[in-house]
């Protein structure tokens, strides 16, 4: 067996976080919206429960957590739940930029398909957002500014600080995608200045299929969000339907974990970082991303003369990896994370992600370096034109 080394595209779930999920499948099973017996009412403690272990994480009070079915759904009810706002306030700017995920530059899309003008700003070399080209962007009619924490093929933290500033006294309103550090990087969400935080389960040790959109009130108001789904008003009327609290409450476990363990987690990641640094040094590779802006979990390393796909099936039954995000793996297009900072293309078609946790055991790493070694020696080259 393999070991799994693509932690960024989802991670094992946390042991802990497994009993409680199983606990609520099997013996807790009520419904929290029927709170008229022992069951509902039992059920609908574990999700506020949950809702305040989530909170925890960025500093936000417990009715600004929105459960969701993950990430991708609540950075659309943030985005696409604007626009009739937008539309009806005259603000119709949005600025985003050029290395965030499908899941929130589609839905900008959509908005584009809407009425609204979307202005995509570049990443320098060093994997981050320009934010000086975010002030330059801002105009009065700029009803939001969307930005990631942490970029899902880098690993490179964005500049959330200077952001917040850049924001301090514009009206705009701020959405971050934590998708990928959130229960990771703790102090960048914590900025009552953003509004809007997507976060994901299964990237912090929870189940696939739960998230959250924590919608923080600003002057006592919740932003004027409008739901995309209708029917039955859970959720703040943002997101009907019958909660799913064996993932909500495991969500919360999880998120309670990662604030309980995060010392030991980061230096764990830290020591295994060591090792793939180490490990892979006779063979050059191209760091890609400052790595004083990067977590301790996860790199992006080229290997030029090595195609990226040949490498990834070459080193399957080793270490499983990855090229690109998730959710465009499948395709065959370059990365455009990696387009946006402005590295070479040969940098580009042989870039390799590598990321860990806490739970991830040892690699043989000259075995990995032995088998890219002979990639190189057969010629299994890429077209650098």
């Amino acid at each position: 067996m393999s070991v799994y080394l693509d932690c960024n595209a989802t991670t094992p779930i946390e042991p802990a976080v497994l009993e409680v999920v199983i606990r609520f499948m099997e013996r807790d099973y009520g419904n929290a919206a029927s709170p008229i017996h022992d069951y509902g009412t039992f059920a609908r403690m574990a999700v506020e429960h949950a809702r305040g272990q989530v909170s925890q994480v960025v500093g936000a009070r417990r009715d600004e957590v929105i459960f969701t079915s993950g990430a991708t759904e609540a950075n659309n009810i943030a985005l696409l739940g604007l626009a009739e706002y937008g539309l009806a306030a005259g603000r119709r700017h949005i600025i985003s930029s050029r290395i965030e995920h499908k899941a929130v530059l589609e839905p900008l899309e959509e908005l584009e398909r809407r009425g609204f003008e979307v202005t995509l700003v570049g990443a320098g070399r060093d994997g981050r957002i320009r934010s000086e080209e975010i002030a330059a962007a801002l105009r009065p009619d700029t009803l939001l500014v969307s930005t990631m924490q942490v970029n899902n093929e880098t690993g490179v933290l964005q500049p959330l600080g200077e952001i917040s500033s850049i924001l301090a006294s514009h009206p705009a309103l701020w959405h971050v995608d934590a998708a990928q550090g959130f229960g990771k990087e703790f102090d960048s969400l914590c900025d009552p200045r953003i509004d809007l935080i997507a976060v994901s389960g299964h990237k912090i040790f929870a189940p696939k299929g739960i998230g959250a959109l924590i919608a923080r009130k600003r002057g006592g108001a919740f932003p004027p969000l409008k739901p995309l789904t209708y029917g039955g008003g859970q959720e703040q009327d943002l997101r009907p339907g019958t909660l799913a609290v064996p993932l909500i409450a495991g969500l919360g476990a999880a998120a309670r974990q990662a604030v309980r363990n995060r010392d030991e987690r980061v230096e764990a990641c830290r020591r295994f970082r060591e090792s793939v640094i180490a490990g892979l040094a006779p063979l050059a590779p191209v760091v890609n991303g400052e790595p004083g802006f990067t977590l301790p979990h996860v790199i992006n390393l080229s290997f030029p003369g090595v195609e990226a796909e040949t490498a990834i099936e070459v080193l399957k039954d080793v270490v499983a990896v990855s090229a690109t995000s998730a959710c465009t793996s499948h395709t065959p297009e370059p990365s455009h994370v990696l387009e946006a900072m402005g590295l070479e293309q040969e940098i580009v078609a042989s870039a390799l992600r590598f990321s860990w946790c806490h739970l991830t055991p040892e690699v043989d790493w000259e075995r990995v370096v032995d088998m890219l070694h002979k990639l190189k020696g057969n010629g299994r080259r890429i077209d650098a034109g």
